[in-house]
C-alpha cells in the first residue's frame, strides 16, 4: 500500500482516480491545485505523485522540480494533455518518473503506480518472498506452505513467467486446458479467486491478482519458481 496524492484540478476526474486508487488498497489523498497541496500535505508521508500539468496557479512542471528537489525519493506520475516530445522531454527533465498521456484509463494508472511501486518499496529478497514449487504442488512464503492443485500450480507458474506477471484471458484459458480444466468464464473467476486466497494465506497481500477489465489479469507478487 502506498501513500498517494492526487493534484487534479478537474473535481469528476479527481473524484474517480481517488476511488480508483482506494479500491486498489492505497492511503489516496486529493488536492485540486499544487499550494493545497503545499498547505496540507506537510503532515502527511506521501509516496506518490499524481500530478496533472496543466494546473490553476503553480503549474504541474513547477511543482514536479520543487517536489523533486525536497524529496528525491517520491515517486512522480504526470496526467496532462500535452502529447508532443518536448512536451515529455521537459516533464521527465523536470523529475517526473512516468508521464502519461491524457486521456489515461483508470487500469493504465494503476499499472503505471504497480510499476513504480517496486522502486518505491520494494519486496525483500529470499525466504520472505513467496515461492512456487511446480513438482510438488507447493506455494511457500513467510505465512507458512498452502497446497495447490494442478491447473493453480500452472496457472501460477504462467503468471511468474510473463512479462509484468500479466495474463490475457485468453492464455489463462489456454493455461487450465493443458491442466486438464475446460474453463468457462465462472471456472476462471472460480480458479483466480481461489488462488488470491492461497497467496494471501501465504503471506501475499490484500491483493495479490488484479483483474485488468476487458483485458485479463496481473499478478502483483514477486514469485520464485523451483521444480
Amino acid at each position: 500500500m502506498l501513500s498517494i496524492a492526487v493534484v487534479e484540478d478537474n473535481d469528476d476526474l479527481r473524484a474517480a482516480i481517488l476511488t480508483a486508487l482506494s479500491g486498489e488498497g492505497h492511503h489516496v489523498v486529493g488536492f485540486d491545485c499544487a499550494e493545497a497541496l503545499a498547505e496540507h500535505g506537510r503532515a502527511l508521508r506521501i509516496d506518490l505523485v499524481v500530478v496533472d500539468l496543466n494546473l490553476p496557479g503553480e503549474d504541474g512542471i513547477s511543482l514536479t522540480r520543487r517536489l523533486r528537489a525536497t524529496d528525491p525519493d517520491i515517486g512522480i506520475i504526470m496526467m496532462t494533455a500535452r502529447t508532443r516530445t518536448d512536451d515529455k522531454r521537459i516533464g521527465y527533465e523536470s523529475g517526473a518518473d512516468i508521464y502519461l498521456p491524457k486521456p489515461v484509463s483508470l487500469e493504465e494508472l494503476a499499472a503505471a503506480i504497480l510499476a513504480l511501486s517496486r522502486r518505491l518499496r520494494p519486496m525483500p529478497a529470499g525466504p520472505a518472498g513467496l515461492t512456487i514449487d511446480t513438482g510438488r504442488l507447493r506455494l511457500g512464503g513467510p505465512e507458512g506452505t498452502t497446497p495447490l492443485s494442478a491447473p493453480e500450480a500452472a496457472l501460477l507458474a504462467a503468471f511468474a513467467r510473463a512479462q509484468d506477471h500479466r495474463l490475457e484471458t485468453w492464455q489463462i484459458i489456454e493455461v487450465l486446458e493443458q491442466a486438464d480444466r475446460a474453463p468457462n468464464r465462472n471456472a476462471l473467476n472460480v480458479t483466480i479467486s481461489r488462488l488470491s486466497a492461497k497467496l494471501r494465506q501465504s503471506g501475499a497481500t490484500s491483493r495479490p491478482i488484479r483483474a485488468i477489465r476487458n483485458w485479463g489479469y496481473q499478478l502483483c507478487e514477486p514469485v520464485i519458481l523451483t521444480f
